[in-house]
């Protein structure tokens, strides 16, 4: 498939009628307005719902939320923890692997990165909690890695621990700027943060 190929759905149709619709509509009013822009209404006009049958599913705005950042963070952490556990011989091949995998789900779901990095400051209590839990599980692959090569020799940062936090940082700020018709590919994007982590860690040739 061509990378700049139509990225396959973060919220596939549900066997649970319209939550799926209601989902992706909330991903797009949250992506044009803003969590506080957008309204329960906006969201059930766009999934071409009543309000009524919105609430049945999701009896907030930020239940929806929540449950959106979930999806994304499931997605993001499956991608990642496979290309770091792929066949591998060093820590610097599988730190490429993580940040192509990172920026690959930054390119393919945009607007659920973006929102993912926006709009969280709206969550509180168990729901900000959980997503919160998730993105440190994402966090902790890329600092064993570093963890990994500083103890091997293979990167020579003195900060691994601020390091790996400064890679993740990057690759998400993607969202804020990133252009389908931009003069990079996914795949050429990806290349070039993998090069910019490993530039940070101060990786040996």
């Amino acid at each position: 498939m061509n990378d700049r190929s139509p990225a396959p759905e973060l919220i596939a149709p549900s066997t649970r009628g319209n939550e799926s619709a209601i989902l992706n509509a909330a991903l797009d009013a949250f992506g044009e307005q803003g969590f506080n822009g957008a309204s329960m209404r906006d969201i059930a006009r766009g999934a071409r719902t009543s309000l009524s049958n919105l609430y049945n599913y999701f009896p907030s705005k930020s239940e929806l939320l929540a449950e959106l950042l979930r999806r994304a963070n499931d997605e993001q952490l499956a991608r990642t923890r496979h290309a770091a556990n792929a066949e591998a011989t060093t820590a610097a091949e599988r730190l490429r692997a993580a940040v192509k995998a990172y920026v690959g789900f930054v390119v393919d779901h945009q607007v659920a990165a973006l929102v993912a990095i926006s709009e969280i400051r709206y969550l509180a209590g168990k729901n900000r909690e959980h997503v919160v839990e998730a993105r440190d599980q994402t966090q902790a692959i890329f600092e064993e890695i570093v963890a990994d090569g500083v103890s091997a020799g293979e990167f020579t940062t003195p900060y691994p621990g601020d390091a790996a936090r400064n890679i993740t940082a990057m690759c998400s700020a993607i969202s804020t700027w990133y252009r389908p018709e931009g003069r990079l590919s996914k795949t050429q994007l990806a290349e070039e943060q993998s090069r910019y982590a490993l530039a940070l860690l101060e990786a040996r040739p």
